[in-house]
């Protein structure tokens, strides 16, 4: 098949942190059946391959392509303190001296803090951690704590400015739970060298983070939100750059359409027009405090006319787009990709999941250097990682393998059914990063890209 280097006007766009090739203009075909696709237009069937770190097969592969696997939940840490579990979303950056320098979320609940020289909140049980991964020898230099003290780091995003945005999917705080000693639902940036603030990001809002895309020409953040009924949001900062000096938060509306249902009833290829309108209290977690329900941010932009999406997690910026996920939107609630025009101010479908047996429920996305997407499922049926071709094809790149009989850290079990998160590209793009959220562990993908479209 020809790549869509040959098919396409590029431009150079930040993966992560790497400048690589993405098409330049709004040429996504979807494909109205949304069917998978044969083997022969992805990279080959699957098949279960051996972990070169391990020696188990982890993974289900195309053939030529190999990994290793490392940070697993309980490894060490350079503190002395330990790896934690639910390892989720992540971003890969140029580290020094060659190597892949990967900051990664970990989702965790309240709780005590796994490093509490970190801490945002001692109670606080989730956090980041940053690894530095060696592309030539495929082994891992160095592991740390870069923040510590937050509550379920689901997604974020690597801002252009090589930092890393980390996002709690929650509003927890006290008094709802008075063992936590600070109000949780914040975004907070992590350097990639150095410590981080451990304050957040108030006025980019108190709501159920997901993960966060940034524009590098105007340093605008793209927010989505996982609730049920989710908005989709832009803050805007008052200096580039520099977000904790504060901004303006917006919630995406559609145009002569206000309070649009987009869960349903869409066509994918229907470009729809959008403006934005205001979230004046940012910091307002909850409709009514008493209850505690997490709705006062989208409550305000609903008032104004906001649109309503379902589940809304992965963000990735490329070429001037937006792209995300609603997890369970469309007919099928098995899932949609969404693509938003940011110099254009236009919204559009570009794929919707038939079924549970095409695509289940995607979650963290990436664009790859190659110009398609990298979709992670977090459905419950042995979850797999997808491309999304530029024509609306939907192929299958790997499948979860995991069974454990205590080779690993003592971990027992079959962890089939457990969710991909945090694919993201080295920035040469040759290595292709993921996370195994339970037990908890990273693999590191190389092979002949060229073949396809990843």
């Amino acid at each position: 098949m020809t790549t869509p280097r040959r098919d396409f006007l590029v431009q150079a766009a930040l993966i992560g942190s790497a400048a690589v090739t993405v098409p330049l203009q709004a040429l996504w075909r979807p494909d109205a059946t949304g069917r998978l696709a044969p083997d022969d237009l992805g990279y080959g069937p699957l098949q279960p391959v051996n972990d070169e770190s391990t020696g188990l097969p982890l993974l289900q592969l195309p053939e030529g392509f190999r990994y290793r696997s490392f940070g697993w939940t309980g490894d060490a840490l350079e503190s002395g303190t330990r790896t934690p579990g639910a390892h989720d979303g992540m971003a890969a950056f140029a580290g020094p001296g060659g190597t892949v320098a990967l900051i990664r979320n970990h989702e965790l609940p309240p709780g005590i803090a796994f490093d509490a020289t970190l801490a945002y909140d001692p109670q606080a049980g989730g956090g980041t951690t940053t690894v530095l991964f060696d592309p030539a020898t495929g082994l891992v230099t160095s592991s740390r704590t870069s923040l510590a003290g937050t509550v379920n780091n689901c997604a974020g995003g690597a801002t252009p400015w090589h930092t890393w945005l980390t996002c709690e999917e929650t509003t927890v705080g006290p008094p709802e739970n008075p063992r936590l000693q600070q109000a949780h639902g914040y975004v907070f940036e992590v350097p990639l060298d150095g410590r981080p603030s451990l304050q957040p990001i108030v006025e980019m809002g108190r709501f159920v983070h997901e993960a966060v895309a940034v524009d590098p020409e105007t340093s605008v953040v793209y927010q989505t939100e996982d609730r049920r009924r989710s908005g989709l949001y832009r803050f805007t900062p008052r200096s580039p750059r520099r977000l904790a000096e504060g901004g303006r938060l917006q919630m995406l509306a559609i145009d002569g359409k206000p309070r649009a249902d987009l869960r349903l009833g869409q066509r994918a290829g229907t470009t729809l027009g959008i403006h934005w309108v205001e979230i004046e209290q940012p910091d307002k977690a909850h409709v009514d405090p008493a209850r505690f329900d997490g709705g006062g941010v989208f409550a305000q932009g609903l008032e104004g006319g906001g649109a309503i999406f379902g589940r809304l997690e992965g963000a990735w910026y490329g070429g001037g787009r937006i792209f995300v996920t609603s997890t369970d939107g469309g007919e099928a609630k098995m899932g949609q990709v969404w693509e938003l025009d940011i110099r254009e101010q236009a919204i559009r479908l570009i794929y919707e999941s038939p079924g549970a047996e095409v695509l289940n429920m995607p979650d963290n996305l990436v664009v790859s250097p190659r110009g398609g997407l990298v979709l992670c499922e977090d459905g419950t049926a042995n979850p797999c990682v997808h491309g999304l071709t530029r024509d609306g094809k939907i192929v299958r790149f790997a499948r979860n393998n995991v069974i454990l009989n205590g080779e690993r850290n003592g971990f027992t079990g079959d962890f089939r059914d457990r969710e991909f998160a945090g694919a993201t590209f080295s920035p040469d793009g040759r290595w292709l990063f993921l996370n195994i959220q339970t037990p908890g562990f990273t693999v590191a993908i190389t092979g002949p890209w060229e073949r396809g479209i990843l």
